[in-house]
C-alpha cells in the first residue's frame, strides 16, 4: 500500500481524539473549579454576601482567545478530514453499490455482481452509491464512512482496507420493516485472491476485455486464435513462460498480471524474442487493465 496515502480511518480518528480530548479536559476543568468554588465560598464560611468589582483585562482576553483557538483548531482538522474523505485517490477500484429494500448488491467494472463487497487489501476502493427505491445509508464503521443512498442522486465514498478480514456493512437510515436485516459484509482479501475471485466464471468480464483490446487496436497486431501476426498471439499465453529481451539481455519470464501491466505501461521494457519493438504505450484506466487481464486469462482456459 502507498505509505503516503491517508486512509479514511486515519482522516477521521485524529479529529475524534482531538475533539474528545478537548471536551474531556474542559469537563474535568470546569467540574474541578465548580467543586472548588462550592468549598471555598460555602455559606458556613462566608455567611454575608460580598462582591468584588475589580476585573482583569488579561483574564478576559484569555477566555475569549482560548475558546476561539480551540474552535478554529476543531474546524481545521474537521475540514482537512472532510477533504480526505471526498477526494478519491487515483487508481481506485470502481464498484457500484445498489441499495434496495432490503439488500445490497455490488457491481464491478467487468460486470460481475455480488451480494458482498469484495475488495483487495491495500488498494483504494471508490464505491458509487445508488438507490432503487427509498433513502438508504451506506455505513461501514470499520472504515469510518457513512453516505446516503438517495434515489435519483449520485453519491460516492472511498476507503482502503489495510488488513484482510470481514467487516460489517449496514444501512444507517430507517428504510422500512426490513431495515434491521439490511446487513452484509466487506470481504478484504489479498490482491491475488481478489483477482482470482473477480475473474472466476466471468464471461461478461472476458467479453469486456476483448472489447477493450479491440477498441485500443491491440487485435491489429495480436490474435486470439493462435495465428502469427506482428506481435505474439494471445491464445494460451497466460501463465506460460516466454523469452524476452530486457536491456539487451535475454531472460525467461512467466506471463502474469505484473508482466501484462508493465507491458501496457512500458511496452519496450521486455520485448518478446523474435518480435519487433513497435508496440506503443497505452493510457488505460485500472478497470480497463483488469478487463484485459480477465480476457487473457480466458484464452488460457
Amino acid at each position: 500500500m502507498n505509505q503516503q496515502l491517508l486512509t479514511t480511518t486515519q482522516a477521521v480518528d485524529p479529529v475524534f481524539i482531538w475533539i474528545f480530548g478537548i471536551s474531556a479536559f474542559l469537563l474535568l476543568g470546569i467540574t474541578a473549579v465548580t467543586v472548588w468554588f462550592l468549598i471555598r465560598y460555602r455559606r458556613s464560611r462566608s455567611p454575608e454576601p460580598t462582591s468584588q468589582v475589580s476585573g482583569s483585562v488579561w483574564l478576559e482576553i484569555l477566555w475569549v482567545a482560548l475558546p476561539t483557538f480551540l474552535v478554529l483548531g476543531m474546524f481545521y482538522y474537521g475540514w482537512a478530514g472532510y477533504l480526505a474523505l471526498r477526494n478519491v485517490p487515483k487508481g481506485a477500484l470502481q464498484v457500484t453499490a445498489t441499495a434496495r429494500m432490503w439488500s445490497w448488491s455490488f457491481t464491478y467494472a467487468n460486470g460481475k455482481t455480488s451480494s458482498k463487497l469484495y475488495v483487495p487489501v491495500g488498494r483504494p476502493v471508490e464505491v458509487n452509491i445508488v438507490s432503487e427505491d427509498v433513502l438508504h445509508g451506506f455505513y461501514i464503521p470499520a472504515f469510518r464512512i457513512k453516505r446516503d443512498a438517495v434515489p435519483g442522486m449520485k453519491n460516492h465514498a472511498w476507503f482502503v482496507a489495510s488488513n484482510a478480514g470481514s467487516y460489517d456493512l449496514f444501512c444507517s437510515s430507517y428504510c422500512g420493516v426490513g431495515h434491521s436485516a439490511m446487513i452484509t459484509t466487506v470481504e478484504a482479501v489479498p490482491e491475488a485472491a481478489f483477482i482470482a475471485w473477480l475473474t472466476e466464471q466471468n464471461p461478461a468480464g472476458a467479453k469486456r476485455g476483448q472489447e477493450v483490446l479491440k477498441s485500443q487496436g491491440c487485435l491489429g497486431c495480436h490474435t486470439l486464435d493462435g495465428t502469427k501476426a506482428v506481435g505474439p498471439t494471445f491464445k494460451g499465453i497466460w501463465g506460460h513462460e516466454v523469452t524476452v529481451v530486457t536491456n539487451g539481455t535475454e531472460r525467461t519470464i512467466t506471463v502474469d498480471e505484473p508482466y501484462v501491466r508493465r507491458s501496457l505501461e512500458q511496452p519496450n521494457a521486455d520485448i518478446v524474442k523474435g518480435y519487433p519493438a513497435v508496440m506503443p504505450a497505452f493510457k488505460l484506466s485500472p478497470d480497463e487493465v483488469a478487463a484485459i487481464i480477465i480476457a487473457l486469462k480466458g484464452t488460457a482456459e
